[in-house]
């Protein structure tokens, strides 16, 4: 006799740890650069170049990348870009980390400053924090039915299951041309190029992923002709395209993290040879997971009427899917402007989301941050005719996820959906947005499952001491298997004996059990 097994693809995660690099350097303006005045906007992207697992260790390699626009002496035309960048190599402890585990990786620029040593020197000041996780995929051996002997009798049950079918990283570009309006000046070079991820959605389809979203676009330049101020334009531009992902199908769950990790913004000629066309050429990075829901019916119990059977039951953890949620979250709040900041315009504003918290409560999972936002304005400062404020709109939102449990495994994955800023005086703005989290919450369930069998010759003394025949009164517990097993006999025998309906035994119902293999 053999036991039939089938494999059960799970994630399993090795743990995550959070570290914290910091990075300070002093950049000097190269010579055709003009002063440093003031600091208008700055930004910064982590490139990471190489992620290398080893036995307990992750090794990070990479660089900070940061664009500073700052004002200089002069008219309302003043300004300038200067772009430059930071390396790091660190290596962070992941305990359990195998060199061919699945490796996620995580990062958030906690506080990034550029500081105007003097007019020549410029200091770029950076806190990051990474996030490490480690997974590995594993199989779970479960027994299904036996195999070599007809007398075995099996009872199954059904196990709600989420397996991993598909875990790999692949990229997106998205390449588009948008013309500046008519009613705008001729580029004579970009001072700034800002882009945002929002709505991004990732559907299975036919051996595709089918990704979707929308992507702001945000430049500022200078004129042709010196007079002529500053210019700004702002596009949305959506996206909708496919990935291949061999064998997936539509029934399947996405779980897929997506991140910008290359844009280029260039201006470009017309037809006409004048620019007026700005090029976007962005890549995005898709950490994909495909995950399928199925019922694997398993055996719980066996046993024959003929010998002995001991079943060996060991414990085996599963995942089901408890919640695939997208929460939306309205957020809105006023910010305050500093006194000799007078607003005339507000040209651009930009948020990020950031998750402080997560808790679990009784019907889900609370999750506290805040989106931090940031807007270029126009000033009513002839000296300093651009300006930025930054502010935070705190949130709290409940996920709604019934039965969570603090066992439960989650991925949040957060964007700023819409993001709008009101001015309300020359002193206040009023900011509203909509964030949008992608919910995914697994289940851990602890099962009891068959391992082995043993088979013994029955005592046969035993066996005939047991009755040939029984009068029975149910109990209130009994199933038609209990009885069958403890009088050794079978649900058929017991069935075709009292003429019963089906397989369900009524509580106080009076029943006759004969042994196998005896006559009425």
């Amino acid at each position: 006799m053999e036991l039939l097994k089938r494999n059960i693809h799970m994630n399993k995660s090795k743990g995550k740890v959070i570290s914290q690099i910091t990075l300070d350097e002093d950049f000097n303006l190269p010579e055709n650069k003009l002063d440093m005045n003031s600091i208008i906007l700055k930004q910064a992207d982590i490139v990471l170049e190489s992620v290398k697992p080893s036995d307990e260790k992750v090794g990070l390699k990479g660089k900070l990348q940061f664009e500073v626009l700052y004002g200089t002496e002069g008219s309302v035309n003043s300004g300038e870009n200067y772009t430059g960048f930071l390396p790091f190599d660190e290596t962070i402890n992941v305990p359990e980390l195998g060199i061919k585990d699945h490796i996620q990786t995580k990062w958030e620029i906690e506080d990034m400053t550029a500081t105007i040593i003097n007019s020549r020197k410029l200091r770029i000041s950076a806190i990051i924090t990474f996030e490490v996780r480690g997974e590995t995929l594993y199989e779970e051996s479960a027994a299904y039915g036996v195999e070599g002997n007809d007398d075995i009798q099996t009872k199954s049950k059904l196990l709600d299951v989420i397996q991993i079918k598909q875990q790999k990283k692949d990229t997106y570009r998205i390449k588009e041309e948008m013309e500046i309006p008519s009613n705008k000046p001729n580029i004579d070079r970009l001072l700034w190029r800002g882009l945002d991820l929002r709505s991004v959605e990732c559907k299975p389809s036919t051996d595709k992923l089918v990704i979707s979203g929308e992507v702001v676009l945000f430049v500022i330049y200078k004129g042709e002709e010196d007079h002529i101020p500053i210019q700004w334009m702002e596009k949305n531009v959506s996206f909708h395209g496919e990935v291949d992902a061999p064998n997936c199908n539509i029934s399947m769950i996405s779980a897929t993290k997506v991140s910008l990790i290359h844009k280029e913004i260039e201006a470009k000629p017309d037809y006409d040879g004048e620019n007026r066309v700005v090029s976007l050429d962005a890549v995005l990075e898709l950490d994909i997971k495909l995950y399928e829901e199925e019922s694997v019916e398993i055996l719980s119990d066996m046993y024959a009427t003929t010998k002995e059977v001991v079943p060996k039951y060991g414990e085996a953890c599963f995942e089901s899917l408890l919640v695939k949620n997208v929460a939306k979250c309205k957020v809105s709040d006023k910010i305050k402007i500093a006194e000799d900041s007078k607003i005339l315009q507000i040209c651009h504003s930009n948020g990020c989301v950031k998750i402080d918290r997560v808790s679990v409560e009784e019907d889900g999972l609370k999750v506290e941050g805040a989106i931090s936002v940031s807007c270029l304005y126009m000033s009513a400062d002839d000296k300093s005719p651009m300006g930025t404020f930054q502010g935070a709109i705190p949130f709290s939102h409940l996920i709604e996820a019934g039965n969570v449990t603090k066992d439960c495994v989650y991925e949040l994955m957060p964007y700023v959906d819409q993001l709008t800023t009101v001015m309300l005086g020359t002193d206040e703005v009023e900011v509203r947005g909509v964030i949008t989290i992608d919910a995914f919450v697994l289940n851990k369930v602890i099962e009891p499952i068959l391992t082995n069998v043993a088979v013994q010759p029955f005592d046969e003394k035993k066996r005939e001491a047991m009755p040939g025949i029984v009068g029975y009164i149910v109990k209130s517990n009994d199933t038609l298997w209990d009885v069958a097993k403890r009088f050794s006999t079978t649900p058929e025998v017991i069935i075709e004996t009292n003429g019963l309906p089906g397989d369900q035994l009524k509580s106080g119902e009076r029943i006759l059990v004969v042994k196998k293999g005896e006559n009425l």
